[in-house]
């Protein structure tokens, strides 16, 4: 019913258990929306702006209502419309609609009522009713059907953050190939490897890059592995895993119907009243988001120290000058990029943080804290595919070699000594080491001077072969 008050624009009237609100008329959420909108004002986030969770609730919906309708519980006519509604959603329609806030008591049944009330009402829509016409169609008798909160929601949040994942992995795997294409470019550039920033012994630049390279193929594999946790689903379970209310056979069917949604190969839990509480999953994909942080920004670390000076630092890389990096000091560039890397970073260890307390804090049948897990994991995910992509494009794929300034060190440190032990000895080795500190002179130079090698001996040993034990050249990616 409509309802037109001197003080207000046109309007629906609504109940709920609390008693009668007035919902504006052109929207498609509800009361329980409404509700929530005004409990939770936190973050100023909605849920919106999670389209993989939007768009992988409609798949639970749709599916849920595949399988009432095989097991006849849903009408052909009601099914059609949840059915079109929820494809519409997943096409990328009404999601700014989903307008409760990421973070929200109830375990996320704000979320679900804000789903059932948009999918009601656009499916009356369809129908030919006006929204709001719930003894037509009901946002929890007919969309929210065979289901609860309790395992629509953990089920949505998974397969949001399996799709939310791939995105990193695409990124991740970029990352990985700028990379080793610096590494191939960089293969025989000579320089100092250095353990507790001291001088240890040559190694070349393609070697330290492609370690870089390594370290995320490593990462991207581990990730994998999480994420394929999450293909377990409660779905079926309703309330607390005992599938009150689910009819005999839901549970297979509607997993199936979600697999052929998604495209993803999703099994129903051996024991759902586990599955519904446990958040093992959520909290080994937090853990290695936070593993592929932290070795992220050890790289970050490493590509500022590389490339500090120009003149006055290492200065062995050059970082690609995106921006000014100074409003007092003429010609400062920053590596901006890293930093920002560096950042992002560190919001991933805290969000790991959260994640950890709130599934610790779960009680008993529930966990009621899954919205701020979802937050948490979708926010780091995107924000950590943004970084990434950035600093492949904007940092990595722009590096260039101080070459010479490289050999230099490397001819200069007495580093080198250690590669001249197994030919000249300890002893000599360690006065040459002496030496060439008191004077400032060459390693090389002062071997020479003393016949402790013929030159074309030493020249062999200081190839970059001999010295870094270097492999043949990596095959272009």
């Amino acid at each position: 019913m409509t309802h037109i008050t001197p003080e207000a624009p046109l309007t629906r009237l609504e109940h709920d258990l609390i008693g009668e609100r007035h919902v504006p008329a052109e929207v498609y959420w509800g009361v329980h929306t409404l509700r929530a909108l005004e409990n939770f004002p936190i973050t100023g986030i909605p849920i919106s702006d999670s389209p993989f969770l939007v768009e992988a609730i409609a798949a639970v919906k749709e599916a849920a209502a595949m399988a009432n309708h095989q097991l006849g519980l849903l009408d052909d006519e009601r099914f059609a419309a949840i059915r079109d509604t929820c494809e519409e959603i997943r096409a990328g329609q009404w999601h700014d609609e989903f307008v409760v806030d990421v973070i929200q008591g109830g375990a996320g049944t704000s979320t679900n009522m804000n789903a059932n009330e948009v999918i009601a009402n656009r499916a009356l829509e369809l129908m030919g009713h006006a929204k709001g016409d719930h003894h037509v169609l009901h946002p929890n008798e007919h969309v929210n059907l065979s289901q609860s909160t309790n395992d629509v929601y953990p089920t949505a949040v998974k397969i949001s953050i399996i799709l939310a994942a791939r995105e990193l992995l695409a990124a991740m795997l970029r990352l990985e190939d700028s990379f080793a294409r610096k590494a191939l470019e960089f293969h025989d550039v000579l320089k100092m490897g250095r353990t507790q920033l001291q001088d240890a012994v040559p190694m070349t630049l393609g070697q330290e890059f492609g370690t870089y390279a390594q370290m995320l193929a490593e990462d991207r594999a581990r990730l994998s592995e999480a994420v394929a946790l999450l293909h377990e689903i409660n779905l079926g379970a309703t309330a607390i895993g005992t599938m009150l209310n689910a009819p005999s056979g839901y549970v297979e069917i509607a997993c199936t119907h979600l697999s052929e949604i998604t495209g993803l190969p999703l099994e129903t839990a051996v024991d759902l009243i586990e599955a519904t509480q446990d958040c093992g999953a959520f909290v080994q994909v937090s853990g290695t988001l936070k593993r592929v942080a932290v070795k992220l920004s050890k790289i970050c670390n490493d590509l500022r120290l590389l490339s500090s000076g120009p003149r006055a630092g290492l200065g062995e890389i050059n970082l690609p000058a995106v921006q000014a990096g100074s409003s007092i000091m003429p010609g400062k560039v920053n590596p901006v990029i890293p930093e920002v890397v560096n950042q992002v970073a560190f919001q991933i260890i805290g969000h790991d943080v959260t994640v950890s307390m709130a599934a610790e804090a779960g009680q008993l049948q529930l966990n009621a804290f899954e919205p701020v897990i979802c937050f948490s994991l979708a926010a780091g995910i995107s924000r950590l595919e943004q970084a990434i992509v950035v600093l492949a494009e904007r940092c990595v794929d722009g590096i260039t070699a101080n070459v010479e300034h490289l050999r230099a060190e490397v001819e200069a440190s007495i580093g080198l000594v250690t590669a001249l032990n197994p030919f000249i000895g300890y002893e000599a080795a360690t006065a040459v080491a002496k030496e060439a500190l008191l004077t400032g002179r060459g390693v090389a130079e002062l071997v020479l001077e003393k016949g402790l090698l013929p030159e074309e001996h030493l020249q062999r040993i200081l190839r970059p072969e001999t010295l870094a034990n270097l492999g043949p050249k990596p095959p272009v990616r």
